[in-house]
């Protein structure tokens, strides 16, 4: 029998604040592999793995809608130019509303409170309740609670109730008698880490039809051009409102999914086209309704600044800072006997070995960013039998990057491996990351790749407290370099 192994590679990408002097001549890094991008129709374009175009220049007309398909590891959306960009016609990561539930649903119940999906870098909406049921967590940092199913008489009378909205930018809004909590703030007004907003709760579910679902958060976006950003035509980064409800006996609605997060740098901005980041509302119901998603964050970097429109949000400005930088800490399984883990990962096997291929087998590291002297934890499980742990001898090489390997018994059938590795990073990284756990600065962060779960990151913080992160949160500048 054949062994198939199944990887995912985890990377925490993180970026640190950087904000040099005035300079002339900002230069956004664009390869300009991509070509000019001058779409003529309404266009969706699939992100690649990175998250990453790298445009001569960008041109988008009059009526024409720029929208884009997430990858499989939802980063957000990096367009890099070494000329100019124009938006004359739109360009959207805004997330999706959830359906309609009940009576002001299709008919079809199956659908109902089925949740509103994020933007790219942004998280879904937590599913509305089945009936008699609490509503489910809106996904994100910020996720807005989901609604109660225990009946409260806040109003008079006793009912059910919607989610809460999803937090970003701010805290996102209660349900109607503040019986489900909005999501918490997160991240930074200078968005590094770039990312999108969180999901807003899912409503509960009511005496004879569930609630809808809550919205999804807004994507993120960067724009980053070496000449002008003219922004004529609108710039979107919503949450998504949740559906309505309606219905003898039905349900609560949903919270709004929280705003995104948009950052362009250029060497000038102008034009005073709509740059949006709104948080997404609840939809309407016959019982009560969830709380509102909270904004986004909106930030404007530029040499010279001749646009006079606000944003909603409003927004943050300064010269430009570093787009990218170099270093972020990865973890990667590259090897496994051999036979070379593939760059996209989709943890079904992955990697097909030989039925022949002897015992031990060499499972190789690679790093970048973690310092040499840690070790590497690999967890091997397989389809039946024990689990085993190998732990590798310290890594070799330099910060920059570095290798490690452990030799391991593979037993036939599909084996799931799992790696991760703990190491201690410098004060100031460590503030980049203190939104993410509850303001306090983090000291040590573990590094975690798992077969059939999401992706994450623990994030250790100086008094000891440990903070599970979805990897998408930090990941979602992975691979800036390329």
């Amino acid at each position: 029998m054949k062994r198939y192994i199944a990887t995912i590679n985890q990377a925490l990408t993180v970026m640190l604040v950087l904000m040099p002097g005035l300079a002339l001549g900002f230069d956004s890094g664009s390869t300009g592999a991509d070509g000019a991008f001058n779409p003529t129709v309404n266009t969706q374009l699939q992100l690649p793995p990175s998250g990453i175009f790298n445009f001569t220049s960008v041109n988008i007309p009059s009526g024409v809608t720029v929208t884009f398909q997430k990858n499989t590891t939802n980063t957000p959306v990096t367009i890099l130019a070494s000329s100019n960009v124009t938006i004359v016609g739109a360009l959207s990561v805004s997330g999706g509303p959830s359906t309609n539930a009940g009576a002001a649903g299709d008919g079809n119940l199956g659908d109902d409170g089925i949740p509103g999906v994020g933007g790219p870098g942004g998280f879904d909406g937590g599913r509305g309740g089945l009936p008699n049921a609490t509503g489910g967590t809106g996904l994100g940092p910020g996720g807005g609670s989901g609604g109660s199913s225990a009946q409260n008489t806040c109003f008079g009378s006793p009912a059910t109730f919607g989610g809460g909205g999803g937090g970003f930018g701010a805290t996102g809004g209660n349900s109607f008698c503040s019986v489900a909590g909005g999501g918490p703030s997160y991240g930074s007004s200078v968005l590094l880490p770039l990312i999108g907003g969180s999901g807003g709760g899912g409503g509960a579910g009511g005496t004879n039809f569930g609630g809808s679902g809550g919205g999804g958060g807004g994507g993120a976006i960067l724009i980053a051009a070496s000449g002008t950003v003219n922004v004529i035509g609108p710039i979107l980064a919503d949450g998504g409102g949740s559906g309505s409800s309606a219905g003898s006996g039905c349900g609560p609605t949903g919270g709004g999914g929280s705003g995104g997060g948009i950052r362009i740098v250029a060497t000038t901005i102008a034009g005073d086209g709509n740059i949006f980041a709104r948080g997404g509302g609840p939809g309407g119901s016959c019982i009560s309704f969830g709380g509102a998603g909270a904004d986004g964050r909106i930030r404007l970097e530029s040499e010279s600044f001749t646009r006079t429109a606000a944003t909603n949000p409003p927004f943050t400005a300064s010269a430009p800072g570093t787009v990218f930088v170099a270093g972020f800490p990865t973890l990667t399984i590259s090897s496994v006997a051999g036979v070379a883990a593939p760059a996209a990962p989709t943890g079904n096997a992955d990697i097909t070995l030989p039925a022949s291929t002897p015992n031990p087998v060499t499972v190789v590291f690679t790093t970048t960013g973690v310092p040499v002297g840690n070790t590497v934890r690999l967890t091997v499980t397989p389809a039946s039998g024990g689990i085993t742990s190998v732990i590798s001898p310290a890594l070799t090489g330099s910060t920059a990057s570095a290798t490690a390997s452990v030799s391991v018994n593979l037993s036939s059938g599909p084996s799931v491996l799992q790696a991760t590795t703990t190491f201690t990073i410098v004060a100031a990284l460590g503030d980049v990351l203190a939104p993410f756990a509850q303001g306090e600065r983090v000291e040590k962060i573990t590094l975690v790749a798992m077969v059939g779960k999401p992706n994450k990151a623990i994030l250790v913080t100086v008094s000891g407290k440990e903070f599970e992160v979805p990897a998408a949160v930090l990941s979602a500048v992975a691979g800036r370099e390329g």
